[in-house]
């Protein structure tokens, strides 16, 4: 019997990616270290309180000797030493081969806030970058016979498992489901981390939703075990680290201190980070920030965040990466187009000056213009790690900063977040992670904005700048006139298919509650698909 056992069977065709070698290597990595994970999880749950009882974020005392001492990070290998241009995406085979054939010089493949984690995506997800790496890969689209294949040159491969709070419940280790970041992480490294180096590439990883240097420390041991079992020079993985909680903003040197050898550098991520500030702060008396369009990278908060973790990197010798244009081109409004590049654009320059080496896009029609942009910046160099920031001072009140001058709290702000949260939701249970909404490219990060900020305005007692009380019948008005629009426009039969009540009840259910839900996705898992 094996030391394992699945709930459901592997999905037709991906036999030979969930073996029992695999799974086993999976089991002998959650039976190390799941237990450290869990108490790292119970940590964030004190720290909770802490804050609750007014505690602030601060710079950590012990740690000061990592902060002020001198060292740095290993040089970046060579096939990720520029990285002025990073496309992101699910790991569906059609999107695999046009991310890798786009022009980005990285490939982030997402297991986490683009990916519904339905059994299908997360196995068939591992098979296409297993046939990718070896360049069997193919696609076929069914409604027009158009057929995808890779180009000679492609970008460079990197991984973002999911985060150390989710689970994979069809796999069962000791009668507990695996952890899901482990089995993301396990199986693609053991498949191929020696196929990759024989490649001349590597096994890289974007490691999310980190919040504390304890937490880096046991991706690290994790790491090293598994370079170890494979027999594997430690120091082979390289992982850049997603600075998306407001908590890791405090301990980025400790965070890249952990990862040493390991590490790639930071990425500014900014969706998941206004999140962070909202739910750490959900208890805070009268705190509400201001519609989510009205939350630019140049508000205080978020601008000091930013250089902080520009000025970090590259004192240690590591990349620094911007966030993301989730901007979808339209191929029929050129108005629309116009405006959103002239914003991408503002918003990419000011990266590339503000000495960030790469940046990330959501769709392959703003590879061209992101690339143009760090082209100008950069030249012929890779990056600009050289590039030092010794006139950024960034304090702890620069990062708790939340003042938005001019910001609002508007009617229309309060029906983007239902209608939006509602929408993705919806896709999300058909197994659609990554939803065009509005031409942007919508996540769990971007919902988790929406359905937090309606739960933090009815926790503060805001109004709408029209005068509206937040509520939670306001809010329920609000989503019976959106579901009843959209079941107008769609029809009955493909409104009630889309999943879109059962979206609206989770939408409620986590932004409504009492008690705020830690990530909506934990309640959206329980009905996503049952094994």
């Amino acid at each position: 019997m094996p030391p394992y056992e699945l709930a459901m069977p592997p999905p037709a065709g991906t036999e030979d990616i969930l073996t029992d070698d695999a799974l086993a290597f999976v089991t002998e990595l959650h039976r190390q270290f799941n237990a450290r994970r869990l108490e790292l999880l119970q940590t964030r749950e004190e720290r909770q309180r802490s804050l609750d009882d007014g505690e602030g974020f601060h710079f950590l005392p012990d740690t000061a000797s990592v902060r002020y001492g001198d060292w740095s990070v290993p040089a970046p290998p060579p096939d990720l030493a520029d990285r002025r241009c990073e496309i992101t995406g699910p790991t569906d085979r059609k999107m695999v081969i046009n991310a890798l054939n786009s022009g980005a010089r990285v490939f982030m493949a997402d297991f986490e806030d683009s990916n519904s984690p339905t059994w299908d995506n997360v196995a068939h997800g591992q098979k296409n970058l297993f046939d990718a790496i070896r360049r069997q890969i193919d696609f076929v689209a069914a409604e027009t016979g158009k057929e995808y294949a890779l180009a000679d040159d492609t970008a460079t491969l990197m991984v973002r498992p999911r985060g150390w709070h989710l689970v994979e419940r069809h796999m069962l280790v000791d009668g507990e489901p695996v952890s899901a970041s482990l089995f993301d992480f396990g199986v693609y490294f053991f498949h191929n981390a020696h196929e990759l180096l024989e490649r001349g590439s590597g096994p890289y990883f974007y490691l999310p939703k980190l919040e504390s240097h304890l937490e880096a420390r046991l991706w690290n041991d994790v790491f090293v075990a598994a370079q170890d079992a494979m027999g594997i020079d430690v120091g082979t993985i390289r992982a850049t680290v997603l600075i998306e909680t407001i908590a890791a903003a405090f301990e980025m040197d400790e965070i890249l201190c952990e990862l040493r050898m390991h590490s790639a550098g930071l990425n500014a991520g900014r969706w998941d980070y206004i999140f962070s500030v909202i739910k750490k702060h959900r208890n805070r008396e009268g705190f509400a920030l201001p519609d989510r369009g009205d939350i630019s990278m140049t508000v205080p908060f978020m601008r000091a965040y930013t250089e902080l973790l520009v000025k970090t990197c590259h004192r240690r010798g590591a990349h620094a990466m911007g966030g993301m244009a989730a901007f979808i081109p339209s191929r029929r409004d050129e108005a629309v187009n116009e405006i959103a590049f002239a914003k991408v654009r503002e918003d990419k320059l000011r990266e590339a000056n503000d000495g960030c080496d790469g940046t990330w896009v959501a769709h392959p029609d703003l590879v061209p213009l992101a690339t143009e942009i760090f082209d100008e910046v950069l030249g012929d160099q890779p990056n600009q790690i050289d590039r030092q920031r010794p006139d950024v001072h960034v304090g702890a009140s620069d990062l708790l900063d939340f003042e938005v001058a001019g910001g609002a709290i508007t009617d229309g702000g309060v029906r983007q977040n239902v209608d939006v949260a509602i929408q993705y939701l919806a896709s999300w249970l058909r197994g659609t992670g990554a939803a065009g909404i509005y031409n942007l490219m919508e996540d769990a990060a971007t919902a988790e904005i929406s359905r937090s900020q309606i739960w933090q305005w009815i926790k503060s007692g805001a109004r709408t700048a029209e005068g509206d009380d937040i509520t939670p019948s306001f809010i329920r008005k609000i989503a019976d006139e959106e579901t009843d629009r959209l079941r107008a426009e769609l029809g009955h039969e493909v409104y009630d298919e889309g999943r879109f009540e059962e979206a609206r009840g989770l939408f409620e259910k986590v932004a409504l509650a009492d008690d705020f839900p830690n990530f909506l996705t934990l309640p959206a898992y329980e009905i996503l698909e049952r094994p």
